[in-house]
Parts: structure tokens; C-alpha cells; sequence
């Protein structure tokens, strides 16, 4: 298992800033934020952003997110598998392993719908199969589809693509219905990367991102979590995932190197 920091936890410092603090407290990754990185590119150029990894020894963990693909049509689904297929390209150029998909907002999924967004992720996958990154789909657990792991998992497994597997992110996990029966679920074949936070003293139907502490400061339990990924022997990266205003306004060090330690207490 390999810690990183997702650029979500300091999302308005720059690239530069913030990929710098993260290998200055020898974070082994950081999990990519793409719209961040694409407008990074707009004033910069590639060549110094891959150096930038290269030369500090900083490995690309993954990269969030993709939407619109499983449920759009027409000119909609067109946009989207066109700027899907420039981010492949992206990641692929950079190394970045593993793209994280969410699926899209319905007000209501029924079964054609699902077959659907089946029938779309298993293409998605066979697309990004040709630039040598895998899928991750991520279920929120405040939507109205794929808001579970367990529908993560079936829509997952129906694929039958086996670059298509499952994020894990552990606050989605307590705000939704997952229950702790779903984590029997996980392989080291299906989960492809986890995203950790925390949440003290609020209630899961109120609970939005901006609540998210650091690992440990809560009230989420993680010993499921490190039972399951040990019982897998899940040897991929788990990601520090916040979007905390109160942390934004800190040193970008500080708190890559709290959320660091924070992620490698709750595993050791």
C-alpha cells in the first residue's frame, strides 16, 4: 500500500506549489486534480510539469475526475467522450496509472438507464485500455445513482473489462447506504484506489465536503477498512482526499505532511 495526497486537499495553491509540497515531505504520490492540471498547462508547459515529477522523485498516483460518460446522449455524450479522450491522453504522456470516474446525476435511474451506463463504462474502459490507464468508478454516497459500493461493484463487474475496478472513497462510504457486508466485495483485482477522510460531530445526511477533516479526527471508523485492504492485500494508493476551506488557508507543507500522518496512523 502507497500513501499520497490528492491536490483536492490544497486545491487553490498552484501546481508547481503544491506537487512541491508534497515531494518536499516525501510523499511517495499525489493523486491529480484535472481540471487543476489543465489549467496549469494553459500558462505552462508540459515539459516542465513531467520534469517537475521526474526530478523529485514524485510518482503520479491518479487522476479525478470524469463525468458524463455512463447516462448523457447525443451532442452531451459527444462532449464529454471528446474531453475523456484529451484526458487520456493527458495521463497517459504524464504515467498517470489510474483515472477516477463518477457516474452521472439522474433524478431517476431505471433499468434501461442502468444498462446504459453499463454498456458506456465498459466502452470507457476499452478506450482508456488503448492509452494504458485503468478506470476507477467512484459511487457518492449522496447521489441518486451508483451512490453504494455494492452498485459500484455490479456495475463494475458487468463490465467484464478488466481495466475497469472501483474507488473506495471512505467518506462516500459512510455518507451512503454501503454497509460494512459490501467491503466482502473487494479483490485486489476490482479495487483500483481509496480515498480517505474524515468527519466529526455531523450527521451523514448533512455531511458535505467541506466538513472533511483529517483521518483520525472524526468519527468514522477505519478499522474496517485496514481489515479489508489487508484480507485483499491491496497493494495500490490511498489518497488523502479533502476539500476543507480551513485547510486551504494553511502552509501547503504543514498539511501535506499532517495528512500524511494522519493516513499512516490510521493504517499502522
Amino acid at each position: 500500500m502507497n500513501v499520497c495526497i490528492s491536490q483536492a486537499t490544497t486545491l487553490p495553491a498552484g501546481v508547481i506549489d503544491d506537487l512541491t509540497a508534497f515531494a518536499d515531505i516525501e510523499s511517495a504520490g499525489a493523486e491529480l486534480w484535472l481540471t487543476k492540471i489543465e489549467k496549469h498547462l494553459e500558462q505552462h508547459s508540459f515539459d516542465e510539469l513531467k520534469n517537475l515529477f521526474v526530478s523529485r522523485n514524485l510518482r503520479p498516483a491518479a487522476a479525478s475526475y470524469q463525468g458524463g460518460l455512463l447516462l448523457s446522449q447525443g451532442e452531451q455524450r459527444k462532449a464529454a467522450f471528446d474531453l475523456f479522450r484529451k484526458r487520456l491522453e493527458l495521463c497517459q504522456a504524464l504515467g498517470v496509472p489510474t483515472m477516477v470516474l463518477v457516474a452521472d446525476f439522474a433524478q431517476k435511474v431505471d433499468s434501461q438507464s442502468l444498462q446504459r451506463s453499463i454498456v458506456s463504462l465498459k466502452q470507457a474502459g476499452q478506450w482508456a485500455a488503448g492509452f494504458g490507464v485503468r478506470l476507477a468508478l467512484e459511487f457518492r454516497g449522496g447521489d441518486t445513482f451508483c451512490s453504494c459500493l455494492e452498485t459500484a461493484l455490479m456495475v463494475v463487474g458487468q463490465t467484464g473489462e478488466p481495466n475497469v475496478g472501483v474507488c473506495l472513497d471512505w467518506f462516500h462510504f459512510y455518507k451512503g447506504s454501503s454497509k460494512p457486508d459490501d467491503l466482502a466485495g473487494l479483490t485486489n483485482a476490482n479495487l483500483f484506489h481509496v480515498q480517505v477522510a474524515d468527519v466529526a460531530g455531523i450527521p451523514r445526511e448533512l455531511m458535505t465536503d467541506s466538513d472533511r477533516v483529517m483521518p483520525g479526527d472524526g468519527d468514522f471508523s477505519f478499522t474496517p477498512l485496514a481489515d479489508n485492504l489487508k484480507r485483499i492485500g491491496y497493494d495500490g494508493w490511498v489518497s488523502l482526499e479533502t476539500f476543507n476551506p480551513v485547510f486551504w488557508q494553511l502552509k501547503h507543507t504543514q498539511v501535506a505532511e499532517l495528512g500524511l500522518m494522519a493516513v499512516n496512523r490510521i493504517f499502522e
